[in-house]
């Protein structure tokens, strides 16, 4: 890593501030900078464009990519995370104008003469990257259409944004619940069931937020309970979103028209890992056919046991899949994940994953009580490699009203070469108390992301600042990370009961074991998503419920529940789009990358070093497939994802 001096951290206001005050000054002032940027590009130096400067005008239009996207970031993390509607409102109003400045820059073809004047030979390899693919973006915004075509794709592109807010905030606002008298929580932690309490009636309410809905549809004994919760959480944003999803669909469908694509999937893939539209349906059949036997076979095991219960049943669905494997992992593995819970207090954990990727990947991560944030629940930390500040990262990690409602990394500010610090933000919703291990999955996956963010800002473009790999390959590192929250001295290092003892190792085994099962099904409902992402955008759909119900019959292990609509509440289909596949595909690269680190030794200095500097500080400063190849010594291949489906 490059030495340089190190720009302090983005002052943020504290949590009882003005925020919306904050969003707005800081949003007006990184726009007018950009603006000004952009006049001073298109029109500012005397003489004809090919007389400038190279690496100058490279780097005023740097300048304007790292103010927008000051702009951008912040206005898309508080959209989500704020507790304040209204500054969310704000916040969203930022983003959209962040978009459409970028809009009105990808189309201006004075500065697209400019960029194309520019010698590409006077520019080292990193300048010439950036030529090239801002020339490649100009081309994929329309700025060589004509006048009126312009005109239309920029109202198509701001249209795009304010729909794609509307879809994630109709899904984010529709919390939905049951009401149902306590003995229906039979099965459920105690811990669960405490925080759970009758209402005055005598009911109880159980939301479908993912901190009442995963452990309620695992442990939950009452099967129509269950169905009907699952039933709540698949219409979630269902009616909104269906008007809201068409006229995405048709904006994306009338851009990619308008640029010259046969359809959007091939205008997205372009971009990516996967090439075209055609590749993705490829690789998509190919892991289906992989999945098949396993997916069968584990199927059915699931079937029986729920036959054993209801000999009625003739197939299974979302409301038992996961209940039942729950069971089957109890029954044939000796693995109940009530009691597995016990080792995995939250505070717990969250100090074993800052202890386990510090010892990974050579960092330290320092608390800093005094930094400003939206919400008290937020803790902050500066994190250092030796005495060099590398970054800050933000954990916000526990569920409230208005909240974002999965799991994710938000980056708050693109790392830049001795002017901007990287900063990244966590936003998931974890109980505070007994965690699923699942769930300790699902933070050290995110937490890859976040530590990708750090470590790939100190690049001088913005360019490649952070997780700025083709979007196929961004999973990889994170999907890799996962393996560490399954070794058993990695787990015994934090993974303690209420008495000290740590997790047992042959438990952790049990465990591995048991999340194997069902492998084969789970690939496969991940490729029905991915259809469903790839197909909506590669054929004219009228009825999206019709439809998606028989793609989830024809690709999925699991029949669909009748009067669900899953659509409405599958938000990757706004950032996503078309290329949902790219979860698998980047999982195919993981288990690759993984097959390094299988000597024995997870923290081996010489492959972690390896890994960091090749892979994660690379950023977007080369191809995905390059930097993989770089750390492996040889082309990524399919085999180690093939065995393990397999096996």
């Amino acid at each position: 890593m490059q030495t340089t001096t190190t720009p302090d951290p983005l002052p943020l206001p504290a949590a009882d501030a003005d925020w919306a005050a904050f969003v707005r000054r800081r949003a007006a002032d990184n726009l007018a900078a950009a603006r000004a940027g952009v006049e001073q590009l298109a029109g500012g130096a005397p003489g004809p464009a090919t007389d400038r400067d190279p690496a100058e005008v490279l780097a005023r239009w740097n300048d304007i990519a790292i103010a927008i996207d000051n702009v951008a970031q912040l206005g898309e993390l508080l959209a989500q995370t704020h507790p304040d509607e209204a500054v969310r409102t704000v916040a969203e109003t930022c983003q959209q104008d962040a978009d459409r400045l970028a809009t009105e820059i990808g189309l201006d073809p004075r500065l697209y003469r400019v960029l194309a004047a520019v010698d590409a030979d006077a520019l080292d390899a990193a300048g010439r990257r950036v030529l090239e693919r801002s020339l490649r973006d100009f081309r994929r915004a329309g700025v060589d259409q004509p006048d009126e075509v312009r005109d239309r794709l920029r109202a198509l592109a701001e249209a795009q944004v304010r729909l794609g807010q509307r879809f994630d905030k109709n899904i984010r606002d529709d919390v939905r619940s049951i009401r149902i008298a306590p003995e229906r929580l039979d099965g459920l932690p105690e811990d669960y069931r405490a925080a759970h309490p009758a209402d005055a009636d005598g009911q109880v309410t159980i939301t479908t937020e993912y901190p009442d809905y995963q452990p309620f549809k695992t442990f939950a004994t009452d099967a129509a309970a269950r169905r009907a919760l699952t039933v709540e959480f698949l219409n979630r944003a269902w009616p909104a979103n269906d008007e809201v999803l068409a006229e995405l669909l048709a904006v994306r469908a009338e851009q990619a028209r308008l640029l010259g694509y046969a359809d959007w999937a091939d205008y997205d893939a372009e971009v990516k890992m996967v090439g075209s539209g055609s590749a993705i349906a490829g690789f998509i059949d190919r892991v289906v056919a992989e999945a098949q036997q396993p997916a069968d076979r584990d199927r059915q095991v699931l079937l029986d046991r729920l036959r054993a219960d209801d000999p009625t049943a003739t197939g299974i669905d979302a409301s038992d899949n996961v209940y039942y494997a729950e069971v089957v992992r109890r029954e044939r593995f000796d693995v109940d994940a009530t009691k597995v819970r016990r080792y995995f207090d939250f505070p717990a954990v969250r100090a074993g994953l800052l202890a386990v990727t510090g010892r990974l990947f050579g960092l330290e991560y320092r608390e800093v009580p005094g930094a400003g944030s939206w919400h008290a629940d937020v803790t902050s930390y500066d994190v250092y490699t030796g005495d060099q500040l590398l970054g800050r990262i933000h954990l916000d990690l526990h569920p409230r009203p208005g909240k974002f409602s999965h799991a994710a990394m938000f980056p708050l500010v693109s790392g830049i070469a001795g002017r901007q610090l990287p900063e990244g933000v966590l936003l998931c919703n974890f109980p505070r108390g007994l965690m699923e291990h699942s769930q300790v999955v699902t933070l050290f996956h995110e937490f890859g992301h976040l530590v990708h963010h750090v470590l790939a800002g100190r690049h001088d473009w913005v360019r490649f600042s952070g997780v700025a790999t083709e979007w196929d390959f961004v999973e990889a590192p994170s999907q890799m990370l996962e393996e560490w929250a399954w070794d058993p001295e990695v787990l015994r290092s934090f993974a303690r009961d209420e008495t000290g003892e740590p997790i047992p190792t042959e438990l952790v085994t049990r465990m591995r074991q048991a999340n194997d099962f069902g492998k084969g099904y789970l690939a496969r409902t991940q490729m029905f998503y991915a259809s469903l992402s790839y197909l909506l955008h590669h054929e004219k759909v009228d009825d999206v419920t019709a439809f998606s119900r028989q793609l989830q019959r024809r690709v999925d292990a699991f029949d669909p529940i009748d009067g669900t609509h899953f659509h409405a509440g599958f938000g990757h289909l706004v950032g996503y789009t078309s290329a949902y596949y790219t979860y698998m595909w980047s999982l195919v690269i993981a288990k690759d990358m993984f097959s390094a680190f299988e000597t024995g030794n997870l923290f081996d200095p010489e492959v972690a070093g390896r890994y960091r500097d090749l892979v994660l500080a690379a950023g977007g400063s080369d191809d995905a497939a390059v930097l993989v190849e770089r750390f492996l010594g040889r082309p990524y291949t399919v085999d180690a994802f093939s065995a393990w489906l397999a096996r």
